[in-house]
């Protein structure tokens, strides 16, 4: 459970870089300043895995593997393991988004570069790396193969490999002996650069709260590696698809394209997968949010193949016995429960029973029903309140679009005094102030939301292609200024470092 206390919501990938994309270097740990000297406690991030089709890091190649473009290049220049000359090709103008695209066609070339000066140095180290973490074999495997069969899903593959044969994947690991080494030594370099941020977090008073989404991509070595957890035919093709049901979002649903669980299974391996992906978890985060928690009661699903996610329908889950098979494996897990939408009283139940926090999301509140759940006024303590998440436009982008009649209910609704209508940002932060007076536990405050910036800031529109998950923010934006407000609404509302995990 938390205490009284503020956080941040900034993806890895948003922090400043000279490279292109945010990194576990230098700026992560000069935002670990920014925090402390803000009177926060937590960095809520997004998930970290190595991202595919999309871009989106709720889609990876592995629900265990670390994404190798947040790892910091600056610090092998700084030991001569790679020229400076050689990261040209990743320096962008624009400061303010990823360019996926030169991330995956330029930075694997450096880090291939790394690899070949320093892999007679990490040898023993990759060799020990492997062994603690049993999942890194596979995944390398997995990577190796990919490229072998230019980046083909791996059920498209030789049906030998696809059905991991053991003659074939034998065969197939002294082969790719090299490369599967170099994918490893990639998760070694990533596990070891986040260890040290997170102890340095830990060190500065800062939690670091992590994201694990609900299902694995189809495309990955989670379900390459465990077909039998997922709902797949013969051929390995998925026989339903995960999703969400028409909804504010969209019209015709959220059509996520992962398989879905294949629950009988899943207990008969007493939850095995699960229990390894929460131990890699909860070594990675001091809290983590769980996706779309309805679904470990019924998930919606759609066969595969479908256009969109209308004509699908609810299926059981069995999440209490999972929760269950869970806390007896850890203890109580520090989790917050993402249970937005439309929530049924099962679920109700299911979170009750599990005494997880879960989420109030303001952008929800205003339909002029003063009972409405999202309204600061009427969240209970043991819950974390948001003012948006991932998934919705900024605070000022949400405000400016809203139509004159909704602005008035949000007005009335929050009980702002004097508001002027042209003074948008003045509206975020009292708004933000109005969230942080709630009795939820923890606030955490997406940073495009303490910055006061539109829409050209959102991180992702649901159901949409392109142009998500690319934000960054400018270094000269991170002020002692910005700190010192923040800073301000912590003490006045009772957050100010106050707070920890018990």
């Amino acid at each position: 459970m938390f205490k009284r206390s503020l956080g941040t919501l900034l993806p890895i990938s948003s922090l400043p870089s000279k490279y292109g994309i945010g990194t576990l270097g230098r700026e992560a740990y000069n935002f670990i300043d920014f925090l402390e000297k803000s009177g926060q406690k937590y960095w809520q991030v997004l998930p970290m895995g190595p991202v595919s089709y999309g871009d989106s890091p709720y889609s990876s190649f592995s629900s265990f593997a670390g994404n190798p473009c947040l790892i910091d290049l600056e610090v092998f220049i700084k030991e001569g393991f790679v020229e400076e000359d050689d990261l040209r090709n990743l320096e962008s103008q624009d400061v303010e988004h990823v360019d996926y695209e030169k991330q995956f066609n330029k930075r694997y070339d450096v880090l291939r570069i790394i690899y070949e000066n320093t892999k007679t140095a990490y040898g023993d180290k990759i060799l020990s790396f492997k062994m603690k973490n049993k999942w890194a074999e596979d995944y390398g495997l997995f990577m190796s193969l990919k490229y072998k069969n230019n980046q083909l899903p791996w059920n498209e593959w030789d049906r030998d490999l696809a059905g991991r044969n053991e003659e074939k994947i034998e065969e197939v690991k002294i082969m790719l002996k090299e490369e599967i080494e170099y994918w490893i030594f990639l998760q070694l370099i990533f596990y070891d650069q986040y260890f040290l941020l997170k102890r340095y977090a830990s060190e500065k008073g800062i939690s670091i709260i992590g994201d694990i989404p609900i299902y694995a991509a189809m495309d990955s070595a989670d379900v390459w590696c465990n077909p039998h957890n997922f709902m797949l035919d013969e051929n390995f093709i998925p026989i339903l698809a995960a999703g969400v049901p028409p909804d504010s979002f969209s019209a015709k649903g959220q059509l996520w394209g992962n398989p879905v669980y294949n629950w009988e299974n899943l207990r008969k391996t007493n939850y095995s997968w699960w229990i390894d992906r929460i131990k890699v978890s909860l070594k990675l985060y001091d809290a983590v949010r769980i996706d779309h928690f309805r679904g470990f009661d019924e998930f919606y699903a759609v066969p595969w193949g479908s256009l969109d996610a209308v004509n699908g329908k609810w299926m059981k889950a069995y999440g209490k016995e999972l929760f269950q098979v869970l806390n007896e494996q850890f203890g109580n897990i520090n989790i917050i429960a993402e249970d937005l939408g439309i929530i049924t009283e099962s679920v109700i139940k299911l979170k009750e029973h599990t005494l997880f926090p879960g989420m109030k999301v303001l952008q929800f509140a205003f339909d002029n029903n003063p009972l409405n759940p999202y309204l600061p006024e009427n969240y209970e303590k043991n819950c974390v309140a948001y003012t948006g998440t991932h998934d919705n436009d900024t605070l000022k982008g949400w405000f400016e679009k809203l139509d004159e009649s909704t602005k008035d209910c949000v007005i009335k609704s929050l009980g702002i005094n004097g508001y002027e209508c042209t003074d948008t940002n003045t509206l975020v932060y009292e708004i933000i102030d109005i969230l942080s007076q709630s009795r939820a536990n923890l606030c955490i405050v997406p940073l495009q939301d303490f910055l006061c910036l539109g829409s050209e800031a959102r991180m992702n529109t649901p159901s949409t292609l392109g142009n998500n998950w690319t934000w960054r923010v400018k270094k000269e934006l991170l002020t002692d200024d910005l700190a010192e407000k923040i800073k301000t609404i912590a003490v006045k509302n009772g957050r100010y470092k106050t707070a920890c995990i018990t």
